[in-house]
């Protein structure tokens, strides 16, 4: 055996768990804060198109990055792309002091950023995977995800008072200074990658394991409820500016608290009902809210869509994340879930470019409307291809089966 055994605990709050969540909360509120960005690229020249494909650049350079991160965090190991992916997150962060202008030197930082996003999304989730009892799967993913969430209200309420008072240099160190402390918790967490020993099948090639059957219906959904979220995610700072009402930190704060709610109180229910039967109605709740963001003409609507949009997070990613876990071997889990995480980053890569286009030449009410129908469409798709979801070596070994199955 060339690594450590899978661990598989009875309770949640171990210490890879624990150091794990402390930093994914400072690397998320590091990460978050960049819902402001946009405003900045305006303020240096950059139009809609402009902001919509540097956003997407980062976005590019993560999906780029994400299958060599799997192999490396399934064949050496979680514990060094934690390390490298944190001290590229201190740098990146920095190097957003430095820009004056929309140029080369700005596309080069987020590549780089993308790269670091790439790292420790990916294997953040993916130790929190390893280390949480399979019984718990749904639910210890939904709160390890509340360390990705509070960040998000932070980050949002943290930059509209920097802002306020100060400048966007300000938001910059504030970002650089979290990103020190996920790189600190990050050296304390111990790898967790699954045994190499022969008693479980080896990995296959990217290409095979990202592809296999049981997967595919799972990038679909994933994709659609990424296309959705980038709508907001990329535009909303520029949508409210335009609008004049209503503010980035009141979405976000309503957002998180309703998904941290949410899983705080039901996160045990996907567990016991079926990850099937809890997604669907979490995802549609996704695309209301982004219709109600679409129809929105005050504060007040801007918090609502926060308050339906955050339930339906809370529980789509975990949801998503346990079903991703129980159809992969866990020999190729890091791949798995690395090709997970990039799903986000391909909704800002397709979102990005394409509703940029559609503000230049119609309206933020049409390009929601558009991100609404796409992600619906993904949604009734999924539905009719996973009607009857294959069964692989991995969920027969629990009851993991049966909860996918439950109808």
């Amino acid at each position: 055996m060339d690594g450590p055994p899978l661990i598989q605990p009875t309770r949640l709050w171990t210490r890879a768990f624990t150091l794990g969540f402390v930093a994914n909360f400072a690397h998320s509120l590091a990460f978050h804060a960049y819902v402001h960005l946009p405003g900045h690229l305006q303020a240096l020249g950059g139009d809609e198109l402009a902001v919509g494909l540097l956003v997407a650049t980062m976005a590019l350079a993560a999906i780029v990055a994400r299958p060599t991160v799997g192999r490396v965090m399934d064949r050496r190991g979680r514990r060094v792309v934690v390390v490298v992916g944190s001290v590229l997150n201190v740098l990146a962060s920095a190097a957003y002091l430095t820009v004056d202008a929309i140029g080369t030197w700005l596309v080069v930082i987020r590549v780089v950023h993308g790269l670091c996003e790439a790292m420790l999304f990916s294997v953040l989730f993916t130790i929190a995977a390893d280390v949480v009892p399979g019984s718990r799967r749904a639910e210890g993913m939904a709160i390890f995800g509340i360390s990705g969430m509070i960040p998000l209200a932070l980050a949002g309420w943290l930059g509209d008072t920097l802002l306020r008072h100060y400048d966007y240099d300000a938001l910059f160190v504030a970002t650089a200074c979290a990103a020190m402390v996920g790189l600190l918790a990050g050296l304390w967490i111990p790898d967790s990658r699954p045994p190499t020993d022969g008693s479980v099948a080896g990995p296959r090639s990217f290409f095979r394991a990202v592809t296999a059957a049981p997967l595919r219906p799972l990038w679909l959904m994933g994709f659609g409820f990424a296309l959705a979220v980038a709508s907001y995610f990329a535009f909303l700072k520029t949508y409210v500016i335009a609008c004049g009402f209503g503010s980035v930190g009141q979405f976000f704060m309503a957002y998180s608290i309703a998904a941290v709610a949410l899983r705080m109180g039901l996160g045990k229910l996907p567990d016991r009902l079926g990850y099937r039967l809890t997604l669907i109605p979490a995802v549609i709740s996704t695309i209301v809210a982004v219709v109600v963001l679409a129809e929105a003409q005050s504060d007040s609507a801007i918090i609502v869509a926060g308050v339906i949009g955050g339930i339906g997070h809370g529980y789509t990613f975990p949801i998503l994340t346990a079903l991703v876990v129980t159809r992969a071997p866990p020999s190729e889990r890091g791949v798995a879930l690395a090709t997970f995480t990039a799903l986000f980053d391909l909704g800002l890569v397709a979102g990005g470019p394409l509703f940029g286009v559609i503000l230049e030449f119609s309206s933020y009410r049409a390009m929601f409307w558009t991100a609404a129908a796409v992600a619906s469409v993904c949604v009734v798709v999924f539905v009719w291809w996973d009607r009857r979801p294959p069964i692989s070596p991995n969920r027969a070994l629990s009851g993991d089966a049966r909860r996918d199955h439950r109808p």
